[in-house]
């Protein structure tokens, strides 16, 4: 092909490597671009699209995962097209993108977690919260996962949105659970679940919580469970109780007083307790085996040189007694073949997106761009990676402007789907997709769900080509 790149002649070629919300923001950016003609591939290892929207989102929150409506607007834009059970690195090589694609923009988030570092971290009953999430969102990766739900008390490490849909999930009836979209073996798991106490344990205090006010609110709406606080857990330290007198934000302040509204609540008898902990930090997981009991050491909040409060460790300490642990205190990226990558940041190192050949001092990567948590690392919601992809794709549109981007050998679409074939790949469609997103929807009319996921990639590839009719 010949010709200014962006034309209908020479089209403007950019892989997307996954298909979570940072990427379709990037995608639906390049695509509201008067006059840019651009071909925009984007490619996931599994044969369903949305990333965490779908595997990530608790299965009782399904307003948050209409935003999905927006997405299938950019999937069903002509020039887009969608590849799912592909997977970058080995179907898919740094050097294929190189050959196919002027710009290539990874979007694959982080998917790792942090440890907690302790001692008996390691034991049978411990967790990260991402694999119980996974789990009971019917991700084919965890689908054979087992956690002891046989025990009564059960410890969750972490104040931000994760642990509370784990606390919740944990907390909720069957009857809850069966409207939802929870993966059908984890609701027969939880219906036999022996749960009582889930212990919340947050090494700072309730003014730091990172928990937004719904998903806290929700603790105290479920059917079967009630919320536990104890007067003192929620009485604020000096400078905690300055910080929102003096300006806090109405978030902080309402979730500071929704718990001091649990606390003079008290019990009233339900057969589960979420007990709320606070400035609190496991330091040993001990057990025969398995986990029998975390080890606390109780926190003091002190204010650094700039302000922020720092949990720091007292002599003060005791001992719960668990049979499960879900740890949710932060995630990290992980390295993509052939990709730079900053360890210590646990991202793509970048310059606004644009990728660097190592972290602050690096050179860019031509064409090549980043978005989302391999980005920036974990922090925000899902509408916080809207500004981010925005920024990323017009690095990439000024580079474009610049003549800076990748000069690919074959750029046409004929090709790289040529490419899979060869190499014997069956590419789930976004028209795929949709046969298999009825398909589960159908399935979930069955008990009154929205939908009902398959969780094996066989069954998945097998459902599509027979309402394919192949």
């Amino acid at each position: 092909m010949t010709g200014t790149v962006g034309t209908a002649e020479n089209p403007l070629r950019v892989a997307i490597i996954g298909s979570g919300p940072s990427g379709f923001y990037a995608a639906d950016h390049l695509q509201r671009q008067a006059g840019l003609v651009v071909h925009i591939d984007m490619f996931d290892r599994l044969p369903t699209p949305y990333g965490l929207v779908r595997g990530g989102v608790a299965p009782d929150h399904q307003k948050i995962k209409s935003v999905t409506k927006a997405y299938e607007r950019v999937a069903t834009h002509p020039s887009f097209r969608f590849y799912g059970n592909i997977t970058y690195g080995s179907d898919l090589t740094h050097a294929d993108l190189a050959r196919h694609y002027h710009a290539v923009i990874y979007a694959v988030g982080a998917q790792s977690d942090r440890r907690m570092d302790i001692p008996g971290e390691d034991l049978p009953g411990s967790h990260p919260a991402t694999e119980f999430v996974a789990w009971y969102n019917a991700h084919p990766d965890y689908a054979d996962f087992k956690f002891d739900l046989s025990q009564e008390n059960v410890a969750v490490v972490g104040l931000g949105n994760v642990a509370m849909d784990v606390i919740r999930i944990l907390a909720s009836s069957p009857e809850e659970l069966a409207a939802t979209d929870i993966a059908d073996y984890a609701l027969e798991a939880l219906r036999n679940s022996r749960v009582k106490r889930i212990y919340v344990l947050g090494r700072r205090g309730p003014a730091q919580s990172a928990f937004t006010n719904p998903e806290i609110k929700e603790l105290g709406e479920l059917a079967e469970a009630e919320v536990i606080v104890a007067p003192e857990e929620v009485a604020l330290d000096p400078v905690s109780q300055q910080f929102v007198d003096s300006g806090a934000d109405k978030s902080t302040t309402r979730n500071v007083e929704i718990l001091k509204e649990y606390a003079a609540r008290g019990g009233s008898g339900k057969p589960k307790q979420i007990i709320m902990r606070f400035c609190v930090s496991p330091t040993e997981l001990s057990g025969n085996g398995q986990v029998e009991s975390v080890k606390l050491v109780k926190n003091a909040l002190v204010a650094d040189d700039k302000g922020n409060l720092k949990a720091k460790p007292t002599a003060e300490t005791e001992t719960l007694p668990i049979g499960l642990i879900f740890r949710s205190v932060g995630y990290n990226g992980v390295a993509l073949p052939d990709v730079p990558f900053d360890a210590k940041r646990g991202v793509i190192p970048n310059d606004h997106g644009r990728v660097l050949t190592a972290a602050g001092s690096g050179q860019n990567v031509v064409g090549e761009y980043v978005v989302g948590w391999i980005k920036r690392g974990p922090s925000g919601i899902i509408g916080t990676n809207k500004p981010d992809s925005i920024e990323t794709a017009d690095c990439l549109l000024a580079d474009l402007q610049a003549s800076a981007l990748n000069a690919p050998a074959q750029p046409d679409r004929a090709a790289l789907e040529s490419l899979l074939r060869e190499r014997g790949l069956q590419a789930v469609s976004y028209a795929d997709w949709l046969l298999l997103d009825e398909a589960e929807r159908q399935r979930g009319q069955e008990r009154g769900a929205p939908r009902r996921k398959f969780w094996r990639v066989a069954e998945m590839l097998d459902t599509i080509n027979q309402r394919k009719g192949q």
